[in-house]
């Protein structure tokens, strides 16, 4: 009798309808589900036949058969579509009566919402990744002439083939992630997804939501279903996360769980995930500097620099620099559909200098300087000012020529912003609110 009263349980719990008759195809069981659905109690109907019910049940074929009868569709006059599996049920090997499931359309449609705005969350999901994913570099993009940059390089291509974390500790423009990418597209995890985040571009609530992710109504605004963090997106591969010297402390401690742990859990959830993810992060800050402040964990600091590696800026590397600013050459000649060259006199020019915004920088000389030479070669009179003239220099320079300095300085950003086409630079005359006609006489051309 327990048993029975455990099973009734069970089948009032369920969303379904679900109706059972005996071998004489009379109503021995209904929930609530179905009771709601016939619109009748159930002192009404039990005990009677099943066709006196439904005149057009189909369950009693069931009982002459003895086999199952699944997926039936059926329509009701008030429109209320459902399907239906019916099955015999066996007692000592002979059929002792039949059991109806019945789902209704409405809760087939609800399931299908949910499974929809699931697929659409595993879409985003996907193309965040894809756009992070864009794992072109390898070890093969790194230009390392001189013998420091060498060393780095084997350094890091050894620390690649490991599974080891690694931080990049190097100042801003000297391409970590280039480094990260390369260590990535060498391991072993190298057909897995390589996840990429700038920690300095979130507030602690919102970066801990990127990447340990949330669940429904986690907070306001959360959307609902939640969303899967990057962490859960990157399993299996990567996860570079630059700047980490920014990230909040009460972040760190649960970044330094999470790496112990090998388990995220979202925010605004009970239950946690496994993860297998390999962490490369990398900072252009003196995160030993961080710790003695207290603004860097000093525990979260070694579990992140199992490998440190220290890419020279480009002050001290100056033998790549031809090297390098053939290569950015090369990839501008690509974007500018013409071929761009550089003069010996100009190349000396950004190997004297210090580039304190490193390859960067180098990139974004090279490409102001294309821009401004006619016949593709850059030249020394190509290059910004502040190259080719000292500061101190510059000090002594008339104030009317300063200022026509400022103005051509300006249209090249605009030029860089806008492009060199017609277009583009009736664009940057737009933008700056002048003529196009005084665009070229400020920067001397025809």
């Amino acid at each position: 009798m327990a048993h029975y009263e455990e099973l009734r349980a069970a089948l009032q719990s369920m969303r379904e309808g679900i109706l059972m008759i005996d071998t004489e195809a009379r109503i021995i069981f209904a929930n609530q589900p179905y009771l709601d659905f016939l619109k009748k109690s159930e002192a009404e109907i039990l005990g009677r036949p099943l066709r006196e019910v439904r005149p057009g049940a189909r369950l009693p074929e069931v009982l002459a058969t003895g086999q199952p009868i699944l997926h039936a569709p059926r329509m009701e006059e008030n429109d209320d579509v459902y399907f239906v599996n019916m099955y015999p049920f066996f007692l000592d090997g002979a059929v002792a009566g039949g059991l109806s499931v019945v789902t209704f359309i409405r809760d087939a449609y609800d399931f299908r919402t949910e499974l929809e705005a699931y697929e659409k969350r595993n879409k985003q999901v996907l193309r965040r990744v894809n756009k992070a994913n864009s794992t072109r570099y390898t070890f093969d993009s790194i230009v390392a002439v001189g013998e420091n940059v060498r060393a780095v390089k084997s350094l890091a291509q050894r620390a690649a083939a490991t599974d080891a974390a690694v931080l990049l500790a190097s100042e801003s423009g000297t391409g970590k992630e280039l480094y990260a990418q390369a260590i990535h597209n060498a391991s072993p995890r190298c057909r897995e997804v390589f996840v990429a985040i700038n920690c300095a571009n979130f507030n602690a609530n919102t970066l801990e939501s990127e990447l340990f992710g949330y669940v429904e109504g986690a907070f306001t605004g959360a959307k609902r279903g939640g969303r899967i963090g990057l962490f859960e997106a990157a399993n299996g591969g990567t996860i570079f996360l630059d700047e980490v010297s920014e990230m909040d402390l009460g972040l760190q401690a649960k970044l330094l769980r999470v790496l112990q742990e090998g388990r995220v859990r979202p925010v605004g959830g009970v239950e946690e995930v496994e993860l297998d993810v390999r962490l490369v992060c990398a900072s252009n800050a003196d995160l030993q500097s961080y710790i003695s402040a207290g603004k860097f964990r000093r525990d979260l600091y070694y579990r992140l620099s199992t490998f440190q590696i220290r890419i020279p800026p480009l002050r001290e590397r100056r033998g790549d620099i031809p090297a390098l600013a053939f290569v950015i050459l090369q990839e501008l000649s690509k974007k500018l559909k013409r071929s761009v060259t550089i003069s010996p006199e100009a190349l000396e020019v950004l190997t004297a200098h210090d580039w304190p915004g490193n390859v960067r920088e180098l990139r974004n000389v090279l490409e102001f300087s294309a821009y401004l030479s006619d016949n593709g070669v850059i030249v020394r009179d190509s290059l910004p000012e502040s190259l080719v003239r000292p500061a101190t220099e510059l000090e002594n320079i008339p104030l009317a020529q300063r200022v026509r300095m400022f103005e051509q300085s300006e249209i090249h950003k605009a030029l860089l912003r806008c492009g060199s086409s017609l277009e583009g630079k009736k664009q940057a005359a737009a933008e700056l609110g002048i003529s196009l006609a005084t665009l070229y006489n400020k920067l001397g051309s025809d």
